[in-house]
């Protein structure tokens, strides 16, 4: 089994930066696709930005050039670099995680993804 922990929401202004962490135990060597998605309040959960086992990396087009996906295999953490916030980023961040291999790159639909965390809240205030 693998565990997937949140951390770095927060409240900002709009224009300022925050970083997620999401930390994996468990048997996070059979992990080889990291995600974040994210739940604004009466909306669908909306798939963010991923990360495969060799850093590639892709992002959803309303968080292009804002937001940086990276991963520290040492710590077995991913983390989702924010600059530039806007209020319409704030939602709950969720972190996700897949042993197998995508259909397809990105790999954006929900029921891809074995493993989730959590979540953090992030709001950004006008």
């Amino acid at each position: 089994q693998v565990q997937l922990v949140e951390s770095g929401g927060g409240l900002v202004q709009a224009g300022e930066s925050l970083r997620l962490s999401c930390a994996a135990s468990g048997s996070t060597f059979s992990l080889i696709v990291w995600g974040w998605y994210r739940q604004a309040p009466g909306k669908e959960r909306e798939w963010v930005a991923v990360i495969s086992r060799t850093n590639t990396a892709a992002y959803a087009d309303s968080v292009k050039g804002r937001f940086t996906i990276s991963r520290d295999n040492a710590k077995d953490t991913v983390y989702l670099q924010m600059n530039s916030l806007e209020p319409e980023d704030t939602a709950a961040y969720y972190c996700s995680a897949a042993k197998n291999p995508p259909t397809r790159w990105p790999p954006t639909k929900y029921d891809y993804w074995g493993y989730w965390g959590q979540g953090t809240q992030v709001t950004v205030s006008s």
